[in-house]
């Protein structure tokens, strides 16, 4: 045999070694990491198209299923042979998706996320989707086999009865009741529901449970192009341009598609800036949304560039706290000194003492602004507020520092319903509006006032 032969066999046996053995040569971006050691029961990669959540998925749910874990997993392990469920949109879509990404395609089984040594079965399925598998049945390190079926949305929610988990991943989004029936089949074990999908449904119940009502026990990464490693810039930029406007979002970034029912149509690229000296003589301001038992308090704070009437919201802080905690956030990035606009909110009285709220927050020493945050003819309509700031968005007079992540979700996430403003996750964006609305009660930098021949600058 020739050298020439004997190289090529070599590679040829690689070759196999890798293909029929690719979970070993999965290493997860920082962001699939993260997805992967969440604490959280239900688990949520939310990521643009071909960026690697199914991938990331996949490899999990083969480690699950044979035992085997890398020396640098650090996430959830099983111990015995678990049985699970792998779900997907439709017949075809499974199969081309969660059973491509398990088992490998048609005619190469075995090639996919699990190893092929470790297959002991394939059950194919008896509907007419060729090529589509009903289970498979998998060695665990343990020497029992593991049990993964497909199962498909388009089921309806009553084909998701009865049997009880050790773990479900649904593929792309999930009409809610087949969902809910899933993770039912969870409780006994309290085993981990992972979903994967591109949110290209909008803000549906299920985006909703993990991005805006945050529920206890879940938890959602969001994963961008940019997370993606095995693509260029170049490569990167040539895909997020063939994609529709309306679309681009959802698909690179995992944004939801909100189309007509969006508030703020603008991209993070029209917002975005990099943090910079700003002049002492522009003067600042912050908004505040009181809390409630439902929903965060929040603060934001600008700083104003008086010639071109545009803001920069350069800090902001949202959280679900008690009142001194709430008090202690903000008086500490107010500095004593940046006036702080309030809604109507702040005249309600508390129940015990009589004191307003508003009152209650300047005794805990907030520079509060005398009266509730209005428009300069005396009106404080939400519209005409997202009115003004749109237009000052798409004019180019509102800009937010770029590390500033939940600013740009809430606004990308802002939307409408029927018409009508959805008052879900608009914390901040709310207390931006009080802010913007009364800008003409912003103050300038102590130093400065002291100091006016001398220009003077700080970080924001």
């Amino acid at each position: 045999m020739s050298n020439l032969a004997i190289i090529e066999r070599i590679e040829a046996e690689l070759d196999r070694r890798v293909r029929e053995n690719r979970l070993a040569y999965y290493r997860p971006y920082p962001k699939q990491t993260q997805w992967h050691t969440l604490p959280s029961r239900e688990r949520a990669l939310i990521a643009g198209n071909q960026l690697g959540k199914t991938m990331a998925a996949g490899a999990e749910i083969a480690m699950h299923l044979t035992g085997n874990y890398p020396a640098w997993w650090a996430g959830e392990r099983f111990v015995e042979a678990p049985v699970g469920w792998a779900c997907g949109v439709t017949g075809e879509a499974t199969r081309d998706n969660a059973q491509r990404i398990l088992l490998g395609r048609s005619g190469e089984w075995g090639t996919g996320m699990i190893p092929k040594a470790a297959i002991r079965h394939i059950q194919k399925a008896s509907h007419r989707v060729a090529d589509s598998v009903d289970y498979i049945l998998v060695k665990h390190s343990t020497g029992k086999l593991s049990r993964v079926q497909f199962k498909t949305y388009d089921q309806g929610r009553e084909r998701f009865q009865g049997e009880t988990l050790d773990f479900c991943w649904m593929d792309e989004e999930p009409p809610e009741d087949v969902y809910i029936e899933a993770l039912t089949r969870l409780n006994v074990k309290n085993g981990p529901m992972l979903v994967t999908f591109t949110p290209l449904l909008g803000m549906s119940s299920v985006v909703k449970r993990y991005i805006q009502e945050k529920r206890s026990g879940t938890g959602f990464v969001s994963m961008t192009i940019e997370d993606a490693e095995h693509y260029t810039p170049e490569q990167r930029q040539d895909i997020i341009d063939r994609y529709p406007a309306h679309e681009r979002e959802a698909r690179t970034k995992g944004i939801p598609s909100l189309g007509s029912g969006r508030i703020f149509p603008v991209t993070e690229e029209m917002l975005s800036y990099d943090p910079f000296q700003f002049p002492a003589h522009w003067p600042r301001v912050a908004g505040m949304d009181f809390g409630g038992v439902d929903h965060p308090a929040a603060a934001a704070f600008l700083a104003i560039d008086p010639e071109a009437d545009c803001v920069y919201v350069y800090d902001c802080w949202r959280a679900k706290a008690l009142f001194l905690e709430q008090a202690g956030a903000i008086r500490a990035r107010c500095q004593d000194w940046i006036p702080v606009a309030w809604p109507h909110d702040g005249l309600q009285q508390d129940r015990h003492s009589g004191v307003q709220l508003a009152e209650q927050f300047r005794d805990q020493g907030l520079p509060m602004m005398p009266e509730r945050a209005t428009f300069e003819d005396g009106t404080n309509g939400v519209e005409a507020g997202i009115s003004l700031m749109l237009t000052m968005m798409q004019t180019g007079r509102f800009k937010v520092a770029k590390h500033l992540r939940d600013v740009f979700e809430e606004v990308a996430l802002y939307h409408r319903r029927e018409g009508k403003v959805v008052k879900e996750g608009d914390d901040l964006i709310s207390a931006i509006r009080y802010a913007v609305m009364m800008r003409r009660a912003a103050d300038t930098p102590p130093r400065h006032r002291a100091n006016e021949g001398v220009i003077q600058t700080w970080m924001g």
